[in-house]
C-alpha cells in the first residue's frame, strides 16, 4: 500500500501515506503545487494554514514549478543530450515506459539529472547519498508533484493526495492508524486465508484444465477481495468472474488518464481521454457510496477501517472524517491497498519461477516453519525470514510504488553541492536509488535475497531501501501489505511448483505503479507436501522426503531463522 506516486520522465509514478509528524521546522505545514489539469491547492508556506479566503504573503505560486525556479544553479546537473527546442528531451523518448527511460538515463548521467518536456523541466536523483540528504525530515516535505496531483480529482485530499498544509490527511491518519495496529492484524490475518483459499482454488481449476495462470491478473483479484474483505467487509466476488471486476477496470483508467496528463503539452489534447476519466471517477464514487449505503443500513461491522472511518472521533479534537472524506479515503484504499501488493507478489513470483534454487531455499523454509499446521496462524507468517527476503529483494528491482517528490522547507544544498530555493523539489527515483552500485554491489540487476539477510542490511547505510517511501507520509498499510504479500508467497510455495514460460522476458508495464506484462506461469502440485494440507484441506497421507525436518538450500536451520520477530531494519529503512 503506497501512497506517493510522482512523474518519471514525462509522467507520474506512486508513492506512501503514513505516519504523522510533526509539521514544519518552524511549526507550520510545507504544501505542494498541483500539475495542469488537477485541483488546486496552496503550493507552499512554512507558516500555519491560513484562514478560509486569504492566502499567505508569503505563499508560492500554485499551479507546476519548473526546476528552474527552484534549483539557482540547474545548468550545472546534467542533461540527455540531443534537446529539442520547444519539445525538450523527447528524442528516443517513450510515452509507455518514461521510468525505464529515466533508468536508462541515469546510468548515462549519474545519481542526479534533469529532464526537460514541453518546457516543463523535473531533476531526478537516485544516488544514495543524495536520497539520504532529501530524506532529512528537517529540511525536506513531500512535494505532491504531477503524477500525484493529477489524481485529486479522484481522491481529493485524501492520505495520499493531500497537502501538506491541509488538515484531513494528518486527521485521518490519526482515526485509522489503530486499524493497522498488531492487534488489528491478527483480525485481518483469517480473511486474509479466506481470500488466499479462493486463489488457490482458482489456481487448481487452472491446473486441473491445463491452463497457465495470468499471474497479475490473479494478484490483482486476490489484493483486491483482501483490502475490500479486511477494510470494508465487502466482496466483489472477483474470482467468480471472467473479466476483471468494473471497479478494476475504472481504477486502472484513472490511473492511467493521470499518467497520460504528463505526456502531453495540455489537457485540451485528451478530451475523449477525459471524459472516460470522468466516468471512470463516477464509477469508483458510486461503488464506494453503495458501500458505505450498505454499511450504515446494517447498523455497522466488525470495527473494520469503514467502521472506524464513519464512527471513530479524533482522540484529542474530537473530530470525525466527513462524509466527502470518507468516500475519499475507501477510494484511496482500496485503490493503494491493491495496486502496489499485487504488483509486489507478481514480481516476486516471477523471480521465483525463473530461479528454482531460490525457490527451493523459500519452500524448504515454509515446510520447516510451518510444519503440519493446516492454516498457518498470524505469528507465523513473521517466521519466515527467507520468504520475506523474496519479497524485499523483488520490491528492490521493480518497486511498485517506484518515485517520491521532496521539497525544500526553506533554502538549502542538497549534498552540500546543489542549492535548492525554498519550494524547490526532486524526484527520487525508487528503482535507480534501489539499483546505486555503491550500495548494492556491481550487479544491482541481478535477484539476490541475501542481500536482505540480518548482516547485510546491518551493513548497509540508512535511507537505502525506500519501497514504501520516506518521512512523515510513508505508508500507512506497509506492514499490511508485507505481511499479505508474505502469507500469499508462502501458501503458493506449499502447494505449488512453478515452471516460467521459457519464452517470457520480462516487460514491465507502467501505470503510476508498476506490474509485470503477460507474465503467465505454468504450475504443478507439490508430490511431497508436508503432512497438512494447505488451507485446511483433508490430509493426503503424502510425507516429505526423508525423516525429520526439511533444512533449506545453503543454509543452516537455527533456531533464530524461525523466530517470530521482524526482519532486521536500519531506523532509515
Amino acid at each position: 500500500m503506497a501512497e506517493t506516486t510522482e512523474p518519471t520522465g514525462t509522467t507520474g509514478t506512486a508513492g506512501t501515506a503514513g505516519a504523522i509528524r510533526p509539521p514544519g521546522p518552524e511549526g507550520g505545514p510545507v504544501t505542494s503545487g498541483t500539475a495542469p489539469g488537477a485541483a488546486g491547492g496552496p503550493t507552499a508556506a512554512d507558516g500555519p494554514a491560513p484562514s478560509a479566503g486569504r492566502a499567505p504573503a508569503d505563499a508560492l505560486p500554485k499551479g507546476f514549478r519548473s526546476a528552474e525556479l527552484g534549483w539557482p544553479e540547474l545548468k550545472r546537473i546534467p542533461h540527455p543530450p540531443y534537446r529539442i527546442p520547444l519539445l525538450g528531451d523527447l528524442l528516443g523518448a517513450s510515452r509507455r515506459t518514461p521510468l525505464q527511460d529515466s533508468l536508462r538515463y541515469a546510468a548515462e548521467l549519474g545519481p542526479i539529472f534533469r529532464r526537460k518536456v514541453f518546457g516543463r523541466e523535473f531533476v531526478f536523483v537516485g544516488g544514495a547519498a543524495l536520497a539520504a540528504d532529501l530524506a532529512d525530515e528537517t529540511r525536506f516535505a513531500k512535494h505532491v508533484g504531477l503524477g500525484i496531483a493529477n489524481l485529486r480529482p479522484v481522491v481529493g485530499d485524501a492520505l495520499f493526495t493531500a497537502y501538506n498544509h491541509e488538515p484531513n490527511w494528518q486527521l485521518a491518519h490519526d482515526v485509522l492508524a489503530p486499524g493497522f495496529s498488531r492487534e488489528a492484524m491478527a483480525a485481518y490475518h483469517p480473511m486474509m486465508l479466506d481470500v488466499a483459499r479462493r486463489l488457490t482454488g482458482h489456481w487448481d481449476r487452472e491446473l486441473a484444465a491445463g491452463r497457465a495462470v495470468d499471474v497479475p491478473g490473479d494478484m490483482t483479484k486476490l489484493t483486491l477481495e483482501t483490502i475490500a474483505r479486511t477494510g470494508f467487509g465487502h466482496d466483489f466476488g472477483s474470482f467468480e468472474r471472467t473479466r476483471p471486476h468494473p471497479f478494476v477496470t475504472a481504477m486502472v483508467g484513472t490511473l492511467t488518464y493521470a499518467q497520460r496528463l504528463n505526456t502531453v503539452p495540455s489537457p485540451a489534447l485528451l478530451r475523449r481521454a477525459s471524459r472516460r476519466n470522468e466516468a471512470d471517477i463516477a464509477h469508483l464514487d458510486h461503488t464506494v457510496d453503495e458501500l458505505v449505503r450498505a454499511r450504515r443500513a446494517n447498523g455497522g461491522g466488525d470495527g473494520d477501517l469503514l467502521d472506524r472511518m464513519l464512527d471513530t472521533a479524533h482522540p484529542v479534537t474530537g473530530e470525525r472524517l466527513s462524509a466527502q472524506n470518507v468516500r475519499r479515503q475507501v477510494v484511496t484504499f482500496l485503490v493503494a491497498g491493491h495496486e502496489t501488493t499485487s504488483g509486489a507478489l507478481s514480481f516476486a513470483l516471477h523471480y521465483l519461477a525463473r530461479d528454482p534454487r531460490v525457490a527451493a531455499r523459500a519452500r524448504a523454509e515454509v515446510d520447516r516453519v510451518w510444519g503440519d499446521t493446516a492454516m498457518p496462524g498470524y505469528e507465523q507468517v513473521a517466521k519466515l525470514r527467507y520468504v520475506r527476503r523474496v519479497l524485499d529483494e523483488a520490491l528492490r528491482l521493480w518497486p511498485t510504488a517506484p518515485a517520491f517528490a521532496r521539497e525544500a522547507r526553506a533554502d538549502t544544498v542538497l549534498g552540500g553541492e546543489h542549492p535548492m530555493r525554498r519550494g524547490g523539489w526532486a524526484l527520487v527515483l525508487t528503482a535507480m536509488l534501489h539499483r546505486d552500485p555503491g550500495t548494492w554491489g556491481p550487479d544491482p540487476e541481478r535477484f539476490d535475497p541475501d542481500r536482505f539477510d540480518a548482516a547485510a542490511v546491518r551493513a548497509r547505510a540508512p535511507h537505502t531501501y525506500k519501497p514504501f517511501g520516506t518521512g512523515a507520509r510513508a505508508c500507512i498499510g506497509r506492514q499490511f501489505a508485507l505481511h499479505e504479500a508474505t502469507l500469499v508467497l508462502g501458501l503458493l510455495l506449499r502447494r505449488y511448483e512453478l515452471r516460467p514460460d521459457p519464452a517470457y522476458r520480462l516487460r514491465v508495464t507502467e501505470r503510476l505503479t508498476l506490474m509485470p506484462e503477460g507474465l503467465r506461469l505454468h504450475l504443478e502440485r507439490r508430490r511431497t507436501p508436508v503432512g497438512g494440507a494447505p488451507l485446511g484441506e483433508e490430509r493426503t497421507g503424502e510425507r516429505r522426503i526423508g525423516e525429520g525436518p526439511v533444512e533449506a538450500v545453503g543454509e543452516e536451520p537455527t533456531a533464530s531463522s524461525s523466530e517470530p520477530r521482524c526482519p532486521v531494519r536500519r531506523s532509515g529503512d
